[in-house]
Order: structure tokens, then sequence, then C-alpha cells
């Protein structure tokens, strides 16, 4: 059972400025499709004074290349827009790939990039309603003390589900926070922290605005794959997305990366232990088994933990032996 939306005041800066002004103010909270979000609320999760709407904020809007071939992307660019837009498929189809994959296409016509980035972990014992989560007693990421998911611990593990970011993550990007005391630019890696309960970096008042792909060279391939229970609609239950050059037969670099299983996205770069190997199945053997080491999937979805260790391992076996050719 769900319950009407707790009540709050709605902002709509039109300035990135004016944002950021807006969500240092106790309570405040940033608002893009509200796909993740309002669900929550609906469920008792959260009662933020302040809804802070930037999808008036043109600065962070839209999709471009710049002169070098960087690949600027807004925070409040619309996933759909990505999966439509012809030249990403043309410069990274896999991240076009990774934003048809997301939900369905009415979540995806209001769903954010950065929404999809910063989205909140997910947890079978976490995303219920409020009656549900009280008859539990709450869980340790939200007014509870115990994880349910491994009640010994005293640590959150929820799971972050992303589609976008296992691409971005393999294609080397970097993201602009944006907060009232300025701006920083981190590695996406940079902004996750392994904590379900407390999974990102961005201070108080911090926003998300811009995601930046750097020029990719030509020779660099990309893929991507996602295991989910229900086609259509459901968050990954594993995806997986490489990002391999290989020359001669050989490994010049391999970046791995994987949202799912852990409380953050898995970034996995092989190229250091492999570069200059043969591209054959020992060197896959040899990444698979680098890969697993740091999968860490709890009883965190209605799927076993060991079955979505053994999906990412066999998306991305298949993922390896395509792009090798």
């Amino acid at each position: 059972m769900t319950r009407g939306l707790p009540s709050f005041t709605l902002e709509r800066p039109t300035d990135l400025r004016s944002a950021a002004l807006m969500l240092a103010e106790p309570g405040a909270c940033a608002l893009g499709g509200g796909t993740d979000l309002l669900p929550n609320l609906r469920r008792g999760i959260g009662a933020p004074a302040t809804l802070v709407d930037l999808n008036g904020v043109p600065e962070i809007s839209g999709l471009v290349r710049e002169p070098d071939g960087t690949m600027v992307i807004g925070a409040a660019t619309t996933v759909q827009a990505l999966a439509e837009d012809a030249d990403l498929a043309r410069a990274l189809p896999a991240l076009a790939e990774a934003a048809r994959a997301v939900a369905a296409s009415g979540h995806r016509s209001a769903a954010t990039v950065g929404g999809n980035l910063c989205q909140d972990t997910r947890c079978v014992f976490y995303n219920q309603s409020d009656w549900w989560r009280c008859a539990n007693g709450y869980c340790l990421k939200h007014r509870g003390s115990t994880c349910h998911v491994a009640p010994q611990g005293d640590r959150c593990h929820a799971a972050f589900c992303s589609d976008l970011a296992p691409v971005l993550l393999a294609a080397g990007a970097r993201v602009q926070l944006c907060g009232a005391d300025g701006q920083r630019s981190l590695g996406l890696q940079e902004m996750y922290l392994d904590d379900g309960a407390a999974h990102l970096v961005l201070r108080p008042g911090e926003l998300l605005a811009q995601v930046r792909v750097p020029p990719l060279p030509a020779q660099l391939r990309i893929g991507y794959a996602k295991a989910r229970t229900r086609g259509g609609v459901d968050f990954p239950l594993a995806a997986v997305a490489v990002a391999m050059q290989v020359e001669r037969g050989h490994l010049v670099s391999l970046r791995i990366g994987i949202s799912g299983t852990n409380s953050l996205p898995v970034l996995v770069d092989a190229g250091a232990e492999l570069q200059g190997a043969p591209a054959d199945e020992a060197a896959w053997k040899k990444v698979q088994q680098l890969v697993q080491r740091q999968l860490a999937p709890m009883r965190s979805t209605v799927t076993s933990a060991q079955y979505r260790r053994d999906a990412a391992g066999a998306l991305l076996a298949r993922l390896l032996r395509q792009l090798a050719g």
C-alpha cells in the first residue's frame, strides 16, 4: 500500500546558481524526472520540505560534442533523449543501448541522466510500503538499526542499479558537480562510496551538473549487456559494460563497469595486468577471475546473490568474446 505525497514547496530555478542556492537550504531535495524519488516519497521514505525542479535549468540540459570530440551530457537530459540521439548512436552506441534498456518508454521520457547516475540504492527490505517496513522494524538504511540482509553487520547492503553507469565508467567519463560554494570535477567512479545507505559523495546542496565523456580511440570497442527479471521494466540484476582495444590480436586496454551487484558501480581496469596479452580464452578466464573477486551481491533482490554473480560472469564472458571478434 502506498500513500499520498507529503507536503512540500516546489521551486523551479532557471539557472544553475539559483538551483545550487536553493538546494543548499535545509530540507531541500533535487527533482529531475522523479521516477525514483516520487515512489519513495509515497512509501514514506523521506519528507523533504522543498523539491527543487531542475528541468528548467538550461546549463544542465542537452547533449553536445565539443571540438576535440568530448561528449558533454547535461544531467537534466532525459534518458529517452540519449536513446534517440543519432550522434551518440554513432560515437558511443553502447550508451544509447544502455539508455534503451532503462525501464519502459514512459519512464525514459521523464527519467534524467543525473537521476539514473544518482539514484537511490535498492533492497527488498527497503523499497516497500511504510506499514511493511514498520512491521519489520524498518532497516539500517532508513529509520532502523539492523540490515535485514546481513543482520550481524553494521552496514547497509542495498544495491546500486544504474544502467548508464557501467558504460560511462568503462568509457572513462568524468562528472561536473555544482554547489553553492562552487564547482568540482571528479572521475565518475569517485562519485560513489561502497555503502548502501550513503553511496554518493555529493555534499549537502551539491548537484550533478554534467557528464563528460572523453574522445575515444577509433579502435576502442564498447559493449553493454543486462540481466533483469522482467525484460520490459526492471532494474538490472547485473549490468555489464566492456571497453576493449585489441591490436594484432593482443590487448591494448580493457576496462569493465558493472552495476546491480554491489552498493556502488564496480570499475575494473584490467589493462595494466593484461596489456599485451593475447586476446584469447586464457585472457578472458583471467579477466573473469579479476572481476568475480570484486563482485559482492547480497540477498537484496528477489533473485539469489549467486544468480546475480553468475549472470554478471556470463554477460562479461559474452561481451569479451563479441568485442574481440
